[in-house]
Formats: C-alpha cells, structure tokens, sequence
C-alpha cells in the first residue's frame, strides 16, 4: 500500500516498545482491519528493523518452535531468513499467528525467558484458536491491541486535513458552551463524514479513495473484502453451518439498530441454528452484538442480558456497500435520510465499540424497555468513572428525546449525551414529563464527526459536578 496512513493506534504501540515490563503483543482483530500495515508502519516509524514471519505463506517456518527455547528459536528464525536476530533493535512480527499453535504457546518463553526482544503478533481467525479446548494461552505472559476500523479522524489525516483533526481534538467545553464552532467546518467536517459512510475505515478502501477519489474504485476493494469474508467461511465452518453462516452474513447490514431476531433472519432454521452462526461471525469479529443492560450502575456487563441484543456490522463503508448507498446517497443535506438514519447508529457504534483501553475486549451496552404501555430504547448506554451515561444518536438536526428522559427519570441519572447533525452544544433542560413529574439535566450534544472526542468531553463535564 502506497498511501502511509496515520492511525492512533501507532502511539499506543510506541508506549508498548518502551515499557521496560513490555510482554510480547497480539493485536486481535477481523480480517482486513490492517493488523499488518500497522505494525509495518510502526516499523517504518521507530528505529527497529523488522522481521515479518507470515505462518500462512510459509507454513514450515512453524518449525521453528518445536521447542520452547527462545535462544534457539531465535536462532533458526535468523537462518531461515537470513538475517541476524538483535534483541532491543529487531522487532520480531508473527503474521498469522492463528496458523501455528506452538508459536503461540512459545510467547510464554519469550516473554520469561528473552524479554529484551519486541514481539508482535497478529491473526486474523485468531479466537477460533483461543477457543480450542486443546490449546493453552500463555495467560499473563502475553497483552493484547484490539483493533478495529480506522477511525473518522485518521480517515480525515489521511484526506489531508491534518489541520482540521488537530482543530477537533482541542474543542474544549467551553467553546462548546459558547456556541463558538464556525459554521464553516462544520460544513466541511459533515462532508467529511459522508464520505466516510461510504469509504468507510478499512484501510485498503481508504488508501484506494485517498489515491483515486473514485467511489467506484472504494467501491471494488469492498467486493473483494467481502468475498475474502466469504472464503473465510470454509475454514471454521462446514456443511449446514457454513450455509447459515452465508445466511447470517448476508442479513446483518440490514439488522444494525434494532432488536436481533433469529426469526428475521429465517424461519426456515431453529433459533439455536441461527445462533450458532451469528456466534461464528462474532468470533470472526465480523460483527458485535450489543447487549441490553440494565445499567443501574458499572460494570454495565454485571447486568446484561444475552438473549436481547442487537448487532453491529465491523465497518460503514461495507455496510454502504451491501446496502446498495452510492454517491447520489451521499449527496443528501440531510444525514437523516439515508438508510433512514441507521448508518448514523452504525457510524458512532464502530467507534465507541472500540473507545475503551486498547487492551481491553471491546463491547457496548444498550437499554430497553419492552413494556406495551411505557416501551423506551436507548441507542447506547456508557460508563464513565462511576456515572452512567444514555447515548441518543438523531442523524439529523431534530428528533424527540422520549425514551433519554425516561431513562434519565428512571435511573436518576443528571446528565446525558446526543449525537446529532447539529454544532455541539452544551446545556441544561428542564423537562416536563407526562406523569406530571419533572426532571432537570444537563445536554452534551455533539456533531456525529466528534465522537473521537467523546470520552475526553464527557469526563470534563462529570468531573465538574
């Protein structure tokens, strides 16, 4: 790839290679997310030479951890490649990690036994392998970068609007406050962001847009993307289970933003058939599932419900793509006319999914009500420190807050967060309810493009009260 993209993740790993208690590092994540690329810029960025062991493309190199002595595996990697292992200077990259088991169990004794050498590895079916019950992770002896789709404000770097990002991360509240965003970039940053609903984070599709700014060039990586996904079906599942996996697969773009519905997907097939598939495309991390919680307090985990939930697709542009969303769709001033909006839940799921420390599993929470005569839904449900916090996504400018004030009523909650089309905006709503109650709170209200800056925002308003 031609196109040097910037990703945040780049610093992250810069910190891991300087930790002198750094343990060998696997970046997990679904295929095409750019693993690879960005520990070859990462390279390409420090002072290490880089040595890239693919175990796809040269299965026999797997050889080499027959046993676990890290001396000698350093060893017969350095002549089977031709190159000298230098412990502080190589950075020593295992591709396809997933393909050779005993090079995953070795990280053990290079972690305890060479720790002076930097390791990274990468696979893209990876947890199918965590998950054998025949393989043993060398648990606290290796960490993990979860990686998902670049993000709106690398694709922005990548545009060239370097400038423009550095602008977006420096908004402080009180700008907010005071209603200062120019006009403007608004303007710009909204098309920005139609441009990315449609070339979404894959950085393949990226890199392609950046060099051409062809839509139909994007628009042919997607293909090949997905038919990639679909080959990846025959390697962990087969017969009847391979057939409901395609089946899954091709529903999910139109099944982001309400309640999963094994029925929708087939009639034709038992529910624990249907979950069966959707669990192997999870663990593909093709898609997420967002789990209903309660959200009474944190972890929101402790009071989640895994029979209700609704799904994520991994990535906007694929998901424009399978939905047929063009250019001329792009085109639309209001956001809230495509797809009726759900791109806009998509959009800002993708990146709170993956808004948590890197190390961490990723996952995102919902809340619902179901009651005939009180049902109310909340897009997404946030920690924060101890707060809690109702995420109400409008991809337009207007849109009711119903189910936010009865969330806010029910759980006692003070403050509250929207995503919209709008400027951002910051302020406190007295609002009468229609028993008759009143409830008073505060509105952090943010254009879609910043939800980079989420977490920062959010934390500067909850520490002031």
């Amino acid at each position: 790839m031609s196109v040097l993209l910037h990703r945040r993740e780049l610093s992250y790993l810069a910190d891991w290679a300087n930790r002198p208690s750094r343990k060998p590092l696997i970046i997990r994540g679904a295929r095409q997310v750019g693993k690879s690329t960005l520990v070859r810029q990462f390279a390409q960025n420090s002072e290490f030479s880089l040595l890239t062991i693919n175990f796809e493309r040269n299965p026999e190199y797997s050889e080499a951890f027959a046993n676990n002595d890290p001396a000698q595996i350093q060893i017969v990697l350095g002549l089977l490649c031709g190159v000298k292992i230098v412990p502080g200077k190589t950075l020593l990259f295992l591709d396809e990690i997933q393909a050779a088991p005993a090079a995953l169990a070795a990280l053990r004794y290079l972690y305890e036994e060479a720790p002076e050498l930097h390791v990274l590895a990468a696979g893209s079916l990876l947890e199918f392998t965590l998950e054998d019950a025949q393989f043993s992770m060398p648990v606290g002896r290796v960490e993990y970068l979860h990686l998902g789709p670049m993000q709106f404000e690398d694709f922005a770097s990548a545009m060239g609007q370097a400038d423009l990002v550095n602008f977006l991360q420096h908004v402080s509240l009180e700008d907010i406050r005071a209603r200062g965003f120019p006009k403007p970039v608004h303007e710009k940053c909204l098309t920005l962001l139609r441009q990315y609903w449609i070339v979404g984070g894959l950085p393949e599709a990226v890199a392609s847009y950046v060099q051409t700014g062809e839509f139909s060039e994007v628009a042919r990586v997607h293909h090949s993307i997905v038919a990639t996904y679909r080959d990846d079906f025959n390697k962990y599942s087969q017969g009847s289970l391979k057939h409901r996996v395609q089946l899954v697969f091709d529903r999910l773009p139109m099944m982001v933003g309400r309640k999963f519905k094994y029925a929708q997907i087939s009639r034709d097939h038992r529910a624990a058939e249907v979950e069966a598939a959707l669990q192997q495309l999870c663990m593909a991390r093709v898609t997420s599932r967002i789990l209903h919680s309660s959200a009474n307090g944190v972890p929101l985990g402790a009071e989640s419900n895994n029979r209700v939930f609704k799904v994520l697709y991994m990535d906007i542009g694929l998901m424009s793509s399978s939905l047929n969303l063009n250019v001329l769709d792009l085109g639309k001033e209001d956001l809230s006319m495509i797809n009726d909006g759900v791109l806009a839940e998509q959009f800002i799921g993708q990146h709170l999914l993956y808004s948590g420390k890197y190390y961490e599993s990723p996952a995102l929470f919902y809340w619902v009500r179901e009651e005939k005569s009180a049902a109310a839904e909340i897009d997404y449900v946030l920690p924060c420190g101890q707060h809690i916090v109702p995420v109400e996504i409008k991809a337009g400018t207007t849109g009711t807050l119903k189910s936010l004030h009865q969330f806010l009523k029910e759980k006692q909650r003070h403050f509250a967060l929207r995503f919209n089309a709008d400027v951002p905006s910051l302020l406190v709503d007295n609002k009468k309810l229609t028993d008759g109650l009143a409830i008073e709170y505060e509105l952090l209200s943010l254009p879609l493009y910043l939800v980079g800056q989420t977490q920062r925002l959010m934390q500067v308003c909850l520490n002031k009260k």
